[in-house]
């Protein structure tokens, strides 16, 4: 098991970075908290998890130990893969959503695409015991602001590897960007627009 690498960030993404650790490049999926902590590092520790599978290994990393904890909570639960908790800790910070666990709010988590009722139920039944005995988060960063163009681009390139369709992205990027002015955070933009997918 890989526990963490520590390395030169070659390739920041909101979706993904490769880390070079000495020599080796590793390719980590992260989400959109710990893309939001490492945005402006050069080099790194991330904590990871290698889930294996019969048609590939794939590395999740997490800037936090306390975020990789809740990542492994919620892959402990029936119906939740990589991919979705992922998108979960994409979607929801990490104090929304300890506190949609502690507050068995269920329409929150439900929130979040590819996330049915059923499993919303699961997660919060599971999980509200350990969130209520343990402090799973301290809270991430803000990222700083970028320009609009930069922004866009780097939110559509995020969605549409989650998987969102591009001209429904586009759309309502546009249509965020337009309310916010020059306000928001890419982290913001990608939960405001997977909210609205």
């Amino acid at each position: 098991m890989i526990s963490y690498l520590k390395g030169k960030l070659v390739i920041k993404e909101p979706t993904h970075v490769i880390i070079d650790v000495n020599g080796v490049g590793y390719h980590v999926n992260i989400s959109l908290s710990t893309f939001s902590s490492i945005k402006d590092q050069e080099n790194t520790l991330i904590h990871t998890y290698l889930h294996i599978k019969d048609d590939g290994h794939t590395l999740f990393g997490f800037s936090h130990e306390s975020e990789k904890k809740m990542f492994l909570n919620l892959l402990s639960i029936s119906g939740v893969g990589p991919s979705t908790a992922l998108m979960i800790q994409s979607s929801l910070s990490a104090e929304e959503l300890k506190q949609a666990i502690a507050s068995e709010d269920v329409k929150t988590i439900q929130g979040v695409k590819g996330v049915g009722a059923k499993t919303a139920q699961r997660i919060i039944l599971e999980l509200k015991d350990k969130i209520r005995k343990e402090g799973l988060y301290t809270e991430a960063d803000k990222i700083s602001s970028s320009s609009h163009n930069t922004l866009r681009s780097e939110a559509l390139s995020a969605l549409t590897t989650l998987g969102i369709n591009k001209s429904a992205a586009e759309k309502s990027i546009d249509g965020i960007l337009k309310n916010s002015g020059n306000t928001i955070t890419l982290e913001e933009l990608i939960k405001l627009t997977l909210k609205n997918a």
